[in-house]
């Protein structure tokens, strides 16, 4: 599969909510970047760490919690996926709705890294009693 089918396949899992789909491109080395700012902010080393610090948590702490994509942008060994996040904080019941962008570079045919770069202001008042 080209680097754009990988990472269609994961935004398809997501949309079924398929953890082990999403997941699956990571390798043991690739890094995920939360953005700082991001309730999950940090970068996570291979499908383990991600799935515990950035997929667990936003089960834990969001109803409804989704990504929709937008456009995927095909550059090869770089695809970019931008759209939006929706979702409702369990702890405040406060909704938001954020533009995201998620960058993910391949090496060698596999995904090497992903970054998210996000409008983390929504996201963050969504966790917070009063605004």
């Amino acid at each position: 599969m080209s680097p754009v089918d990988v990472i269609r396949a994961h935004y398809d899992a997501s949309d079924r909510g398929d953890l082990p789909g999403m997941l699956a491109p990571l390798g043991p080395a690739t890094t995920w970047t939360e953005a700082a700012g991001f309730p999950y902010a940090g970068t996570y080393t291979g499908p383990d760490e991600v799935q515990r610090h950035v997929f667990e948590a936003i089960g834990r702490d969001w109803d409804g919690y989704r990504f929709t994509l937008a456009d995927l942008l095909d550059a090869g060994d770089t695809v970019v996926g931008v759209g939006t996040y929706t979702g409702t904080h369990r702890g405040t019941g406060k909704s938001f709705t954020a533009r995201v962008a998620h960058v993910w570079r391949f090496a060698a045919g596999a995904v090497a890294s992903f970054e998210q770069i996000v409008d983390s202001a929504p996201v963050v008042a969504a966790t917070r009693e009063h605004s």
